[in-house]
């Protein structure tokens, strides 16, 4: 422990010192993380058991090591017993961190999780090929789909909490403190979430006059005041005065009307990562949040750029959708919200988004660097810049092998494998990206994409070895 740092040292004597049943359980080696609710330590399993436990997972069987995560006694209680609920609930998926055991002294609560081997993101996101992006992308979803098939938002997604083995490209969700469990989900019919407006419009259920019962209120604003960005009701003013508001002023400055109730909603999670409807105080948040968030994810990656977004608040954050999305659309879905919207007097905006789309926007980022010589020869990155200026030139991919019984050249085959590659990265990434999250796929939806094809069928082929071999081993 001589290269460790003192405070650290002095960090896991004080923890021994507050939980002294944990030294003759575990063994703290270093400090491998912290946030703003815990921190996350190294351990060696003393009694070698939690290895044992779930041996499905990718850790080294043979190894003792484990993760003691130490909640800070700031957190509320309801938030440490939800937080160890869904641990133990969500304990039989291989791409999600089980819970292995549970300590609690007085006011200190450690959680002894799995170690997994892993690599940080700003490791490999700029260097990872396109079919690896897609290995992390299927793992991740696949862990969204586990968690949400129980009703479950994990409302903070992000690389930090998605441990990832490039190598054996394997990686687990972890970090449910943020994470909420709601009966309503498990409904497989979003349908109860909208409702036909005076106009015949479907609009979410956040916008219904009888949603009151779900502490929202109707004929809301966005607008912008004193650096807050701020979404408020105004079902106590007159008829006149909630008309003229519906079409919000995006400008600085005070309230004009302080009768407006602001509107509440859960805005949990990590800024730059949140989805539309939370920065718009949306109170029917469903899964579709972290859909958005593994949108994120996958920008940074085709981009080669993290943070992609770095909003320092409401605002910004707000704005940045806006600058990539356009107004226009962003005004539909403030529509959606019941919500009004007017950035007539913010300048720099187009009204149907960044030239270009998507594409456009990430072939941008990639030419600044290429202008600046951020990117080496080598990078990866030329593989998407060389699909992104001549992806318009070529409009379909190739669907399967039938398409290339006539090339011979295998370079050429390459080329084609990562222009398909890149075709469906970019369509995927557009659905995650669905403003609207009515219209946002699920988790299941998105792992049947056309990208995941080759995934999906090497599952299938894997199963169908597996259970050949069992039959084997009966007859």
């Amino acid at each position: 422990m001589d290269d460790i740092p003192a405070e650290i040292i002095q960090e896991m004597d004080d923890l021994y010192d507050k939980v002294p049943q944990l030294s003759s359980r575990y063994k703290l080696l270093d400090k491998i993380g912290e946030g703003t609710f815990s921190s996350v330590y190294k351990a060696q399993d003393l009694s070698n058991v939690s290895g044992r436990l779930y041996p499905d997972h990718f850790w080294d069987k043979n190894s003792k090591h484990v993760a003691i995560k130490r909640i800070y006694v700031t957190s509320s209680p309801n938030r440490i017993e939800n937080e160890l609920k869904l641990l133990e609930l969500l304990s039989n998926s291989n791409n999600v961190a089980p819970l292995c055991d549970a300590i609690r002294y007085q006011d200190q609560v450690v959680v002894v999780l799995p170690w997994y081997p892993h690599e940080e993101f700003r490791h490999f996101y700029r260097d990872m090929p396109i079919k690896g992006i897609k290995k992390y992308m299927f793992e991740l979803l696949s862990a969204l789909k586990y968690v949400h098939s129980f009703g479950i938002i994990h409302r903070d997604v992000k690389p930090t909490n998605f441990l990832y083995n490039p190598i054996l490209g394997r990686g687990v969700l972890v970090d449910f403190g943020l994470a909420e469990e709601n009966e309503e989900l498990y409904l497989p019919d979003l349908n109860y979430r909208v409702y036909v407006n005076d106009q015949g419009e479907k609009v979410c259920n956040c916008s219904s006059p009888y949603a009151n019962n779900k502490k929202t209120s109707h004929l809301p604003l966005i607008s912008i005041q004193n650096g807050q960005l701020n979404v408020r009701g105004a079902n106590e003013l007159s008829a006149a005065q909630s008309e003229n508001l519906m079409k919000a002023e995006l400008s600085k400055g005070y309230p004009k009307h302080e009768t407006r109730r602001q509107r509440r909603a859960n805005r949990a999670g990590t800024r730059g990562f949140r989805a539309p409807e939370v920065l718009m105080k949306c109170s029917f948040q469903t899964q579709k949040i972290d859909i958005w968030s593994v949108g994120v994810i996958l920008l940074s990656f085709i981009s080669r750029r993290f943070p992609i977004f770095q909003s320092m608040d409401d605002i910004d954050a707000f704005l940045e959708i806006c600058c990539i999305f356009g107004i226009k659309p962003m005004q539909e879905v403030a529509k959606f919200h019941g919500l009004g919207l007017d950035m007539t007097k913010v300048p720099g905006f187009h009204s149907e988004g960044y030239p270009g789309g998507l594409q456009g926007f990430v072939r941008a980022l990639l030419d600044k660097e290429v202008e600046e010589g951020t990117l080496p020869e080598y990078s990866i990155a030329f593989e998407t810049l060389d699909y992104l200026t001549q992806f318009d030139k070529q409009l379909t991919p190739s669907l399967g092998p039938d398409d290339e019984e006539d090339i011979d050249d295998k370079i050429r085959s390459y080329k084609q494998a990562v222009w398909d590659d890149h075709f469906w990265c970019f369509d995927l990434l557009a659905k995650c990206f669905e403003l609207n999250s009515y219209k946002r796929p699920s988790a299941s939806d998105l792992l049947e994409h056309l990208w995941f094809k080759e995934l999906n069928e090497d599952l299938l082929d894997r199963d169908q070895r597996r259970e050949d071999h069992f039959t084997g081993v009966v007859e």
